[in-house]
């Protein structure tokens, strides 16, 4: 699928902070063998890839972090010795700086809609 012609301008490339987050999920829930599903791995693989993602993938990430926000809740939510299952999951989505990316994405979409 490919991205509408009025979000041309928007850079769909995820940064650097979110592919580092999801390599450690990735390397957290090999070692630990807990947290996230096999979308959520997908994911980790594109974001830690910089792929160009989707402007739906986009939106995705934006509802996951919604759900999951009260996975930060969560024992051990952070702990790089014994982490929660949540904890690896969120890092696979991009961790923090993969939430505010896709909340800016998503907010530049938004106008972009608003404008066309």
């Amino acid at each position: 699928m490919s991205t509408p012609k009025k979000y041309d301008h928007i850079d769909f490339t995820p940064p650097q902070e979110a592919a580092d987050a999801a390599e450690k999920g990735l390397d957290l829930r090999r070692e630990f063998d807990r947290g996230g599903t096999d979308v959520g791995v997908a994911r980790a693989r594109d974001l830690k890839n910089r792929k160009t993602l989707s402007p739906d993938t986009v939106e995705r990430m934006v509802s996951y972090f919604a759900r999951h926000e009260t996975d930060k809740d969560a024992d051990d939510f952070g702990n790089k010795d014994d982490p929660s299952a949540g904890y690896v999951a969120w890092l696979l989505w991009g961790g923090d700086p993969g939430r505010e990316w896709a909340e800016g994405i998503k907010e530049k979409m938004e106008k972009a809609d608003e404008d066309a």
